[in-house]
């Protein structure tokens, strides 16, 4: 790809993301499944904030958003289209994404910015609670191509499925735009929930399908990773199974490559692993590196970011993955 069109576009839901350690009969406590995402609102997120004695970590979210941050971080050229309140949080959310070197496309309401409570278990698992807020308000009338102007690479951001009108206006724009289109899958739930459309999605509009073990379960039927990452290639390009600590398998062409995980220390938080191996591994596809080196370049994201509670790695693990580049 030319120099000019490197660029990764994300869309999908502006969330902040506030990060409490807990423990397992906490969850029970509350009444939530460990693992996943279940939507709540505001009220029932202070509730829960109420039980417990941690404070919060706070800091910018939401699935594409994280991935589009570790494109910047990593020296890509990255934009992100969401929406958010104009509340201080939206406000903080603009000026953390410029930091990062995001180019924000916001849409703004009255609603208050969406969040997503994340409860972190002793065994490195995060269960989410998550209020969409203004997110939710996007209107598919304004997802238009020019919003993905000179974009290599659209990643959607698999939540949208929850909202079909505006997960359609996404694709249809992304593909108007001359972008290639990822999909993360996101979460079981919003796999099953979409069952009924989400095979002509993938078939018509998706490039690169990402999903992990849960996700590719739920879509293919199969506990097998051979018949799954097999079934998740079927009509896209490039199709990613990831499997944890185990690394993760890229698919094309009829060819499976293996991916092995970066080994190091046990992890602390696994908050945004799955969205920062995407950045990783969309970073380099968008930038010409073989499916081989794109996949270490994403290990080696997904391994950083489980060190760390949330999902913003710090300069540090920054400059031990460039080294790789």
């Amino acid at each position: 790809m030319s120099e000019k069109n490197t660029r990764i576009t994300g869309i999908g839901s502006a969330l902040v993301d506030l990060l409490i350690n807990e423990t397992d009969g906490f969850l029970e406590a509350i009444g939530k499944e460990k693992g996943g995402m279940t939507l709540v609102e505001h009220h029932d997120q202070e509730e829960i904030l109420g039980k417990t004695a941690q404070k919060p970590v706070v800091v910018p979210g939401g699935a594409a958003c994280n991935t589009i941050v570790g494109v910047a971080r990593l020296g890509g050229k990255a934009r992100f289209i969401g929406k958010r309140g104009t509340d201080t949080s939206g406000e903080e959310y603009g000026e953390a994404l410029k930091r990062f070197n995001v180019e924000p496309m916001f849409e703004n309401s009255e609603t208050p910015t969406g969040r997503v409570l994340s409860v972190i278990t002793p065994d490195a698992q995060r269960s989410m609670l998550t209020y969409l807020g203004a997110s939710v308000e996007m209107e598919p009338a304004g997802v238009v191509p020019e919003l993905f102007s000179d974009t290599a690479i659209a990643m959607i951001e698999g939540y949208l499925l929850f909202n079909p009108d505006l997960m359609m206006a996404s694709l249809k724009s992304a593909r108007a735009a001359g972008a290639k289109i990822a999909l993360d899958l996101a979460s079981f739930e919003v796999v099953e929930a979409s069952k009924p459309i989400l095979a002509d999605i993938i078939r018509e509009y998706v490039d690169i399908l990402i999903a992990n073990e849960d996700e590719a379960r739920a879509y293919t039927g199969f506990e097998d990773e051979s018949a799954a990452i097999e079934a998740l290639s079927g009509n896209v390009d490039t199709a990613v199974l990831k499997v944890g600590k185990r690394g993760s398998y890229v698919a094309t062409d009829g060819r499976v490559i293996r991916i092995d995980p970066k080994l190091g220390g046990d992890a602390v938080d696994t908050t945004g692993a799955g969205d920062l191996w995407a950045a990783g591994f969309l970073y380099g596809i968008a930038h010409g590196y073989s499916l081989e080196r794109s996949g270490e370049i994403g290990s080696a994201c997904g391994y950083e970011v489980c060190q760390v509670v949330g999902a913003h790695i710090p300069d540090q693990g920054w400059d031990r993955i460039k080294q790789l580049l």
